[in-house]
């Protein structure tokens, strides 16, 4: 799962800096004034930098995700833990009482 999300974000990353420079390429080989160059790049920019920060977001969103998950997880994992290190240390103490018996003591 973990890989499949890097794809994902390596996918969006190339995506963002493709559109970047195609979007830069086709301004700066347009026939244009300066000023009108200008204003398209400047655009062009605004729209890449909400796409970033959607992309962001979204990453952002999924890695909280994640991560309350993990922790998740990982609380059950040590209570699994602690509950079988109880049950282990129950059943040696009976052991020994049992020992202790056979052997008088």
């Amino acid at each position: 799962m973990e890989e499949q999300e890097k794809s994902q974000v390596h996918f969006f990353k190339g995506l963002l800096i493709g559109g970047a420079l195609g979007a830069l390429a086709g301004v700066l080989f347009a026939p244009k004034s300066g000023k009108k160059l200008r204003s398209d790049i400047k655009e062009k920019g605004r729209e890449i930098l909400n796409g970033g920060k959607e992309i962001y977001a979204d990453a952002s969103t999924k890695a909280k995700d994640i991560f309350e998950e993990v922790k998740h997880q990982a609380k059950d994992l040590k209570e699994e833990a602690e509950d079988t290190g109880e049950k282990i240390a129950d059943e040696v103490h009976e052991k020994i009482g049992q020992v202790k018996k056979v052997f008088g003591r």
